[in-house]
């Protein structure tokens, strides 16, 4: 278990970072992770047990902000999370739950996740887990899904190794690239990708250089355009 918790806290990326890898505006991050004030009133931390000021995101604190970025567009404000993730927190006995393989990947993790959002009466809108066809039969709900067809673990199933971005063909891996996006599977940053394109380099060109498919590079520059766009 120390290399899971090695893993999950090695400081990794600035909020604006966080932000711009994750397509979130300015300075989400920061409000979930640390908390944030607004016209005279502080509103705690969602990620962090409290804030602490660091202004440097931990690889479990990015991969909690991976999940949170999947309701983003609910409408219901993300503070709401905070009860559930403390009750979880404290349940499964891990500092970044929302990360941690009990609650993904043990039997009684969806049962667990289910009855701690109830029981804090959060909004529908941002549960994790839903009743299915049957009344003690559990599923994740479409985000948190989406979380987890994301999420890539080690063989033993307890550590969150890589995250992959949307299309499939892009990851973030703490141990590949720096932590940067890469192409999945491979050490070549998106970053380097997105500027051969910008470029005006060929597309079959720079996959030949680089030993990728043409499917790949056009993934890494789309990927790169994205996150531009949304800074």
């Amino acid at each position: 278990m120390g290399d899971v918790l090695n893993l999950l806290e090695r400081p990794m990326y600035s909020f604006a970072q966080v932000d711009g890898l994750l397509g979130l505006r300015s300075p989400t991050a920061r409000r979930w992770i640390d908390g944030y004030s607004r016209a005279g009133k502080w509103y705690e931390p969602v990620i962090r047990e409290q804030s602490t000021g660091n202004q440097l995101a931990t690889w479990g604190e990015f991969v909690e902000c991976r999940l949170l970025s999947e309701y983003r567009h609910v409408g219901v404000p993300m503070v709401n999370m905070r009860p559930v993730v403390q009750r979880l927190r404290s349940e499964l006995e891990v500092q970044y739950p929302l990360a941690s393989a009990q609650m993904w990947l043990e039997p009684h993790g969806k049962e667990l996740v289910f009855h701690v959002q109830g029981n804090s009466r959060l909004d529908k809108k941002l549960w994790v887990v839903r009743t299915g066809q049957y009344e003690l039969d559990f599923e994740w709900t479409p985000p948190a899904e989406r979380f987890i067809n994301a999420a890539k673990w080690d063989d033993e199933r307890t550590e969150l190794l890589s995250l992959r971005m949307p299309g499939d063909l892009v990851e973030i891996n703490p141990r590949m690239g720096f932590g940067d996006p890469v192409l999945v599977g491979r050490n070549v940053r998106t970053d380097v990708i997105g500027e051969l394109v910008r470029a005006g380099e060929p597309v079959w060109w720079i996959a030949e250089t680089y030993g990728l498919t043409e499917e790949q590079v056009n993934a890494a520059a789309a990927y790169e355009q994205r996150i531009r766009r949304a800074a």
